[in-house]
């Protein structure tokens, strides 16, 4: 049996895995509210950046947090058409949840579905990710903690999207945007507490990637995308504030053309 070490960098990739699940979270509920308040092209899109900013900040949470993972006696590497899968996979599930929820007529049976249809793709992602994982060995896992850490999965992707439909202001999704990444941050380490493996010391080169050559340049190019699309989302004016514009340049309007008349 191979000892297994989660944070083999101490509380740094923890810590910074954490950090990327509340930056994707709170960028995902600030675009939804967004979304709710627009219509046509412009909620597809507010819906569209929504999904690829939770998935990002989930995708890249798990693979910050397995910099850390470490098993003594063999090395790892990751197979990369199937941690490429894992982030896709993340997307289209993540996608799929919100836009039901972005478009139910029925709010409770689209949380529903939206939970659940995002809860198990964020496992499968979790899982995928998992599968990619290349070392000298046999990896088994705990059946009764999988099913603890999909449990979390579907109730932290309910309660991300309850947030997004009843949560507004932007104190409040600050604070629950630190609870779901403390959840998904939760479901993660509880999946990973339920693998086993059994070394089988060997002398063969491991097929694909290690983790500095190819997860931590996409989890840095990923990570950069959540904070341009922050700034992005805080510079661009809100739906009230656009209505309240439009109305002062209609208000200017009318003035200007009172002041033509009276001249």
């Amino acid at each position: 049996m191979g000892h297994l070490d989660h944070a083999t960098f101490g509380w740094l990739t923890p810590v910074l895995s954490y950090a990327m699940a509340c930056i994707g979270a709170a960028l995902g509920l600030r675009c939804t509210v967004r979304a709710l308040g627009a219509t046509g092209r412009s909620r597809r899109n507010w819906l569209v950046t929504a999904a690829s900013a939770i998935a990002t900040g989930i995708w890249t949470m798990h693979f910050v947090a397995m910099l850390g993972f470490g098993v003594s006696g063999t090395d790892i590497r990751y197979d990369v058409p199937l941690t490429v899968l894992s982030l896709l996979v993340a997307m289209v599930v993540v996608c799929a949840g919100v836009f039901a929820v972005g478009y139910g007529r029925d709010r409770t049976r689209a949380l529903v579905i939206g939970g659940l249809t995002t809860g198990l793709g964020v496992a499968s992602m979790h899982y995928l990710g998992m599968a990619a994982v290349r070392l000298h060995g046999d990896v088994t896992y705990d059946p009764m903690r999988i099913g603890l850490s999909v449990a979390i999965a579907v109730v932290a992707a309910t309660a991300a999207l309850w947030a997004a439909l009843n949560i507004k202001s932007p104190v409040a999704v600050t604070l629950a945007s630190l609870v779901m990444g403390a959840a998904v941050s939760s479901m993660h380490y509880t999946g990973m507490f339920a693998v086993h493996v059994e070394v089988t010391p060997s002398g063969e080169t491991l097929p694909g990637a290690t983790a500095m050559q190819f997860i931590f340049p996409l989890a840095v190019g990923l990570g950069s995308y959540l904070f341009l699309t922050s700034a992005f989302v805080a510079l661009s004016p809100t739906t009230g504030e656009r209505e309240a514009s439009a109305s002062a340049q209609q208000t200017d309007s009318a003035s200007g053309r009172q002041q033509a008349r009276t001249a």
